[in-house]
């Protein structure tokens, strides 16, 4: 039987959808049908109850998907230790990266991969969404924050500083805030999250954490593009330390309150790789984790 139609029943039946699933690996919806019905035909029992509105699995889809499933994966599994055999990583290896964060430290690490590991393919995904590494087939995810709860493998880079910052001429036009409570006179760039809470966090070493409201006129969802407003000097930011530590040392932008650990959400924030927990980690996949956590490393 084709483990390729068994591997593609069992991301429909883990998802509910043709399209999805053909999204992902870049082929029509009716290609991922004719597959599972094609795979139905060849067992003699329907998987999946079809409607214009939703895919239901059937009862014996159900019981076949749960006994088939650690079967599939045995194979997979069987399958990498051998082409591990050669000491050589080889096939695709699917990395997962928030956009900013991934443009700056994950794209410039593809040309020396590309000449140390000729035979590996790396399928490269810039987004900022929290990815399922089971459904989205992830070998290697990069997560920026506080790690959630989370089946998967994770392995701590470095912690994460925030820095509150403006540019030199943005602050001999409004002046510097000497306290936390001033900034509420400034000219704050906003970054949306999670309930839009727009408050910045100050914590100094003998003080409890203090709230202070911000507001300002640009609402903007990209780190990057923050960063660039903060150096026009448009008005103070709260960015993390990998995206801004070479303009302060170059005094293009200069950190403010120094003396204050500085959040818009905790103070628990770091680098995390993570991968699916498996019995056994294919090479390509050890070999990965390793370049990026020494080049992270070596460049923030």
């Amino acid at each position: 039987m084709d483990t390729h139609a068994l591997k593609l029943f069992m991301e429909v039946m883990r998802r509910r959808s043709f399209t999805d699933v053909a999204n992902s690996h870049g082929v029509a919806p009716s290609s991922v049908s004719r597959t599972v019905a094609n795979l139905e035909k060849e067992l003699g029992f329907r998987l999946f109850q079809r409607s214009t509105r939703k895919l239901e699995p059937t009862e014996a889809g159900i019981v076949y998907y749960e006994r088939i499933s650690p079967l599939v994966d045995e194979l997979e599994s069987a399958k990498q230790i051998a082409i591990d055999i050669n000491d050589e990583p080889k096939g695709t290896l699917r990395v997962s990266a928030p956009i900013v964060f991934g443009q700056r430290y994950i794209v410039p690490l593809l040309a020396e991969l590309m000449e140390k590991y000729p035979l590996l393919s790396i399928e490269l995904q810039l987004t900022d969404a929290f990815q399922d590494l089971i459904e989205e087939r992830i070998d290697v995810a990069v997560r920026l924050g506080k790690l959630e709860d989370s089946s998967c493998i994770a392995r701590r880079v470095k912690p994460m500083a925030f820095f509150i910052c403006a540019s030199p001429g943005y602050i001999k036009q409004y002046g510097k805030p000497d306290t936390p409570q001033l900034i509420q006179n400034h000219h704050c760039l906003l970054f949306p999250r999670t309930g839009y809470n727009l408050n910045w966090l100050f914590k100094s070493r003998d003080q409890s954490p203090v709230e202070i409201p911000i507001s300002g006129h640009y609402l903007i969802t990209n780190s990057e593009a923050i960063r660039q407003c903060a150096v026009n000097g448009m008005g103070l930011a709260l960015l993390p330390d990998w995206l801004i530590n070479d303009d302060i040392q170059s005094g293009t932008l200069v950190r403010l309150f120094d003396q204050y650990d500085v959040t818009a959400t905790d103070y628990e924030s770091a680098i995390w790789l993570l991968h699916p927990s498996r019995e056994y980690m294919p090479l390509k996949t050890r070999l990965f984790l390793d370049d990026i956590y020494q080049h992270i490393h070596q460049i923030t």
